[in-house]
């Protein structure tokens, strides 16, 4: 299980590709806890929060997330293969996995 505090440092250092998402998209880790991105007005904030308005919500676990972050698992083969289960705006989300793949 990763570590939220690491999670969100992982995030914000990707926060220059994730200004031009303009929506918030909760992650719902299945492993306890959440996060919170909320790229609106052209900023980026993370935070923990395990509820909270969003566009999007993503549920994975922390590990996923993590390599998801990282570049070390596809947004497509996370959905695909049922490690990643969106609610809400698909748009948003394949808005968001665009950004991570760059």
């Amino acid at each position: 299980m990763a570590d939220l505090g690491l999670l969100v440092d992982s995030i914000e250092e990707r926060s220059g590709a994730l200004s031009a998402l303009g929506y918030r998209v909760r992650f719902d880790l299945t492993d306890g806890g959440g996060i919170l991105l909320d790229a609106t007005g052209g900023t980026v904030a993370v935070s923990i929060a395990e509820e909270g308005e969003a566009d999007a919500v993503m549920r994975l676990s922390s590990d996923n997330l993590l390599k998801l972050v990282e570049g070390r698992l596809s947004p497509m083969m996370a959905f695909s293969t049922g490690r990643l289960k969106v609610q809400g705006s698909q748009g948003v989300a394949l808005k968001l996995a665009g950004l991570l793949d760059q």
